[in-house]
């Protein structure tokens, strides 16, 4: 039987999701069916590498160089003539890209290439780990955008969101027809993550946030709630484990500040270790679509606060009760606490509440493992994007 050839293109390998993700399928398609080439863009200054996941998976990375996360005409105009060659050198049926940057590039290079070789057309596929549409840009821009996305999914034949409430985003910004897009979750390799025991206790109580240090993931939130919680609670510690262009402004914050219950420190490839270190995990991103450090937290089982963005209610369930306190407001859910967005406060009486809480935070971390163990397994996450390329490759578009 001849094998289904993907050209699967990502923007950079950097730290997080989208690179597990990507490698993750490409190292664990049925090599029987499947044959996959991994192309991957530059990093950008001070982000972390995720190259050596690749290697350690055994996946080969096609470079392509002009491919930034900067917007850059002509870098961009010379990332998409090199996808627009390896289409036309590879014989290749399927290209699926991941990321905004790569999605825009990778798509128009693939519409340019059927148009020319019609009789070698290969199919496009999109996934959204979240999107730019918000928060990321001025309203211009950010119009621009939304304008050529629902240009580029009209070319798209499948377009798959890692959550339902990423795929209800899209809806509503009229990106496509619900019935376009398939919501296909994460899948990881979380066995290590589900041995991690509970934490050992010899110096106090510790909140962790974890994550590229970019404005996005708005690590000042987290700064000013620690500040908020130490005035009333002095034992607690409070940990920012990553690194990103912000660094060096978020310690000048916290410095200015007289914020010195936080510390910094950097990059760690045993996240499994990072997490068993923690009694608490926070995040406050701006936007996010399904966020690894979330799923990793609650596989280690322990409790998470976060702020009520994207697919971040879909992993916490539904809420059970709804608390509000002069100190701030916040849901208590199945799975997870959940706060408001840029509201410092609400996350100070949350890490404050959950600190006077054993029983919920253990509750939430039982129920958090349980949950992940199910709904985010390699296998799963294989068997469905194995499906999807089934189908498309046999004219089932869906």
């Amino acid at each position: 039987m001849k094998k289904i050839k993907i050209l699967r293109i990502i923007a950079r390998l950097n730290i997080g999701g989208p690179a597990i993700h990507t490698v993750l399928l490409t190292a664990s398609l049925d090599p029987e069916k499947f044959s996959t080439v991994l192309a991957a863009g530059s990093l950008s200054e001070g982000e972390g590498d995720m190259s050596y996941y690749a290697r350690e998976k055994g996946v080969q990375v096609t470079t392509i160089a002009p491919l930034t996360r900067r917007l850059d005409l002509f870098n961009d105009i010379s990332a998409c003539a090199a996808i627009y060659s390896l289409l036309a050198e590879g014989g290749f049926n399927i290209i699926h890209t991941h990321t905004a940057k790569a999605g825009t590039l990778g798509r128009i290079a693939a519409v340019v290439f059927n148009l020319f070789h019609p009789s070698a057309r290969v199919k496009i596929v999109h996934t959204f780990h979240g999107h730019v549409l918000s928060g990321y840009f001025n309203p211009i821009t950010t119009a621009v955008f939304t304008a050529i996305e629902r240009t580029l999914a009209f070319f798209t034949h499948s377009i798959i969101t890692v959550s339902g409430s990423v795929r209800d985003d899209l809806v509503r910004l009229k990106i496509a027809r619900r019935e376009k897009i398939r919501v296909i979750p994460l899948g990881f390799e979380l066995d290590a993550f589900l041995s991690a025991g509970p934490r050992p206790q010899p110096s106090g109580f510790v909140v962790g946030i974890v994550g590229r240090l970019v404005p996005i993931k708005n690590h000042r939130m987290f700064l000013d709630a620690a500040a908020l919680v130490h005035r009333k609670i002095a034992g607690i510690r409070f940990l920012v484990v990553g690194d990103g262009e912000e660094r060096g402004n978020l310690e000048a914050y916290a410095r200015d500040a007289a914020i010195d219950c936080v510390d910094f420190s950097g990059w760690s490839n045993d996240l499994k270790q990072v997490y068993s270190g923690l009694d608490l995990v926070v995040l406050t991103s701006i936007n996010e679509g399904t966020p690894v450090s979330v799923i990793e937290a609650m596989a280690c089982g322990r409790p998470v606060i976060a702020t009520d963005v994207g697919g971040v209610r879909d992993l916490f369930g539904p809420v059970q009760k709804e608390i509000s306190l002069p100190e701030g407001m916040f849901r208590l859910c199945e799975r997870g606490i959940l706060v408001p967005s840029n509201d410092s406060r609400s996350l100070a009486a949350a890490i404050a509440f959950m600190y006077e809480n054993a029983a919920a935070r253990r509750e939430m971390g039982t129920a958090g493992r349980a949950y992940v163990r199910e709904a985010f397994s390699k296998q799963r996450l294989v068997r469905d994007i194995e499906d999807l390329y089934e189908k498309l490759h046999g004219n089932d578009i869906i």
